[in-house]
């Protein structure tokens, strides 16, 4: 008898055959990959992907003997003359996905790619062929799904559909052994997230009582009527069929519910899995999932970011009901970043991939689409082209500022279909709510903007650089304004929910309020003041940062001032200076910079200057088909492909509760430290790694249980390294450890 997994029971009663997991997990595989039309492949790559676990060295494994490779017998058992001959050239894909279904997609050749695996695969144990006499392979050759071609991007076609055999596999694997452990240990696992289509009509429902009890409170303001005729002119437009769409509305235009409700009438209408609305910016996510928590309820909505990697966690591990959605993503309504959709979408870790064939056939909406990297733009193009065209998905790009993804070189390239509007005439609204006037001012050194700050009682002043808020904040403090905030992400989430609401009650009850932040308060950030100050930067943030200008519309358009500067105390960073630059191109040719004409020349001006530094790591030709088979760098690209090239490591500040609750967990023995990373998002500041190398070395900040999580958990432990209006100074972290010393 071969085992799969094994128990603490010696006598092997309890464990589980190989050949019933082998089964059980090509059965789910299959399952899985159905919907996609590869469920033939999936039920293959199921039977094989453990077949290097009959040999003695993996039995022995199992009995606390070392670690032995049980992936590439698979993978070479599929590539072998016999199977290639009968199955054809999905076997390329198949031995992809089972070499690498424990240590991640390989490359198809370099070092450690699938070729080398494959070449030494005759230095490994043999397996026992009593494996043929245990499973029954199919008969009959696997055909590629019937999928709509890209001549210029095959390659990355075929490979992206190698990730959603991936996900296929993965999914079934993990799922068929959190199932056999669940037993063996006698606990359930909660899968209970209720299907999208058998609630959909019930998820309508509460939509439309909410809007209804919303209008009922509704003042009558006129941008409140507009708002009612987008969201009226949008869901009309549910029935159309599956694809890429855009709703281009004006800040204050009511894009998220409209966007929500758009989706949950498409899936309906087309019997879509779910809806995944994704969002760059972790500092809105939380709002955003508390809105449809609002709307939908608290049992359908998953909200899914992490800002500490939960990389150590065993797999064994954290099998709650929220671990198991987030590794999945089978929750009805998943509210996401782009870093977690996006880089699953080119990842090669197991972990990663294996939620992919659940974002088939659902509702992608982006979030403030204008966001996506620049660098990476070109990849992601390419993807939801690929998503919307071959796997039954609707994206809906949504923002005030449309990228214009139908001019070159997407068009052309990446023969993207067009994307239809949702909004009712996008010209019309912009004028309708045009609520400020944006004014180029030139230089401003840093005296002559606290002076104009100083001018007015309530104002936002939008700077490109931690650095320069807390520059500028500290003048404003020693100018005596009253009224002066900072906001910043040097200050940790829970703190700056704190902050906002602080600035919002002195908003309403007009108190002086004299706020300095980064671009983090320009996306989703709901606030309202009569003055902004942006530094100079691309039109879609200028538009983003004048949607904090009269956002009610409750003030005349010509005393609304948004006045645009270039500091020469502090000047941007590259990327936002080309920006910058692209804007200053095309300005003098528009009258009016918020109009769709002036944006829409100004991302085209944005993305004829990047050119080829659209695809800056040149991701898009990692992937090549040619005479010898399918060269795939699946895990060079997934190491290129990051959304945030920062580099930025998190560091924990427990001065709340909630926070210090959740560090003594990690000394409860058995409480898997996913949940506890979860419940610290919301505690932490994401620094620059030497800087945190600072604090480490003067004994600012220390590992939790370095021993058991290694870097995971990196506290504060000087409270006065982080103040109530700067959040955390690192900067002072190694003059601080040289005072500590000084008698």
């Amino acid at each position: 008898m071969y085992y799969a997994h094994s128990t603490s029971d010696p006598s092997r009663r309890d464990w589980q055959p190989l050949a019933d997991h082998l089964l059980g997990v090509a059965r789910l595989a299959e399952q899985f990959g159905t919907k996609i039309g590869i469920e033939r492949a999936a039920y293959l790559a199921g039977l094989l992907h453990d077949l290097g676990k009959y040999t003695a060295g993996f039995q022995a494994r199992l009995a606390g003997g070392p670690r032995v490779d049980h992936a590439t017998a698979g993978a070479a058992e599929v590539c072998s003359p016999t199977l290639r001959a009968r199955y054809g050239s999905m076997t390329d894909l198949v031995a992809y996905v089972i070499a690498g279904h424990h240590t991640g997609l390989p490359d198809g050749t370099g070092i450690a790619s699938l070729a080398d695996r494959l070449e030494t695969a005759l230095e490994l144990e043999p397996v026992d062929p009593v494996w043929r006499d245990e499973i029954a392979l199919p008969e009959g050759k696997i055909a590629l799904p019937a999928i709509t071609p890209n001549q210029k991007r095959g390659g990355f076609q075929i490979a992206f559909l190698g990730r959603m055999l991936f996900s296929c596999l993965v999914d079934a694997d993990f799922r068929d052994t959190e199932a056999f452990c669940a037993k063996a240990e006698g606990r359930p696992i909660d899968r209970s997230w209720p299907r999208l289509g058998d609630i959909i009509g019930a998820l309508v429902d509460r939509f439309d009582t909410y809007m209804a009890d919303r209008q009922r409170l509704d003042p009558g303001r006129p941008i409140n009527q507009v708002r009612r005729d987008i969201l009226a002119h949008v869901r009309a437009k549910a029935e159309l069929p599956p694809g890429i769409f855009t709703l281009t509305v004006p800040t204050g235009g009511g894009k998220t519910l409209a966007s929500l409700a758009f989706a949950l009438d498409h899936a309906k209408r087309h019997k879509l899995a779910r809806v995944i609305y994704a969002i760059p910016f972790t500092s809105i996510i939380e709002q955003t999932a508390s809105i449809f928590r609002e709307v939908l309820g608290n049992d359908v909505v998953l909200e899914h970011h992490s800002a500490i990697e939960d990389s150590n966690t065993d797999m064994r591990e954290a099998r709650d009901k929220l671990r198991l959605a987030m590794e999945d993503w089978a929750a009805p309504i998943v509210v996401t970043t782009n870093v977690q959709l996006f880089e699953s979408l080119f990842a090669n870790r197991s972990s990663r991939c294996r939620k992919l064939h659940n974002i088939a056939h659902s509702v992608i909406i982006l979030d403030e689409a204008q966001a996506l990297p620049l660098a990476l733009f070109s990849p992601v193009v390419a993807v939801l082209g690929e998503l919307a065209r071959n796997y039954g998905v609707s994206i809906v790009l949504c923002t005030a500022t449309q990228p214009t993804l139908g001019a070159p070189p997407f068009a052309n390239d990446l023969n993207l279909d067009p994307a239809r509007e949702l909004a009712p005439d996008p010209e019309l609204l912009a004028a309708q709510l045009r609520r400020v006037t944006i004014r180029r001012a030139g230089a401003m050194a840093d005296e002559a903007l606290i002076a104009a700050m100083g001018e007015v009682e309530q104002c936002l002043t939008i700077v490109n650089s931690r650095a320069h808020a807390l520059c500028l904040f500290r003048q404003a403090v020693e100018a005596e304004y009253s009224g002066a905030i900072h906001l910043t992400t040097r200050q940790y989430a829970a703190h700056r929910s704190r902050i906002l609401t602080e600035i919002r009650k002195r908003l309403v009850d007009n108190q002086p309020c004299r706020v300095i932040a980064t671009s983090l308060v320009e996306a989703g950030v709901d606030l309202d003041f009569p003055r902004v100050f942006r530094a100079e930067a691309g039109l879609d943030q200028i538009t983003q940062a004048a949607g904090r200008c009269n956002r009610e519309g409750k003030r005349a358009r010509n005393d609304s001032i948004v006045t645009v500067f270039s500091s020469p105390d502090s000047p941007p960073p590259a990327e936002v200076a080309q920006m910058a630059a692209a804007f200053g191109r095309m300005a003098d040719k528009y009258p009016d910079w918020q109009s769709p004409d002036a944006i829409r020349a100004y991302f085209e001006e944005v993305y004829w200057s990047k050119g080829p530094a659209l695809d800056k790591h040149g991701i898009l030709d990692m992937f090549m088909l040619a005479q010898g088979g399918m060269d795939f760098k699946y895990r060079t690209a997934a190491e290129a492909f990051r959304m945030i090239e920062t580099g930025l490591v998190p560091v924990i500040v427990p001065f709340e509760a909630e926070a210090r609750a959740a560090l003594d967990r990690l000394a409860v023995p058995g409480i898997p430290p996913g949940g506890i990373a979860r419940d610290l998002q919301r505690y932490i500041v994401q620094v620059p790694p030497k800087a945190r190398q600072k604090l480490i070395d003067a004994g600012h900040v220390v590992y939790a249980q370095r021993d058991r999580f290694g870097d995971q958990f990196a506290i504060l432990v000087t409270d006065s390294l982080y103040g109530k209006d700067t959040g955390l100074l690192w900067e002072d972290a190694e003059y601080l450890g040289q005072e500590m010393w000084i008698l």
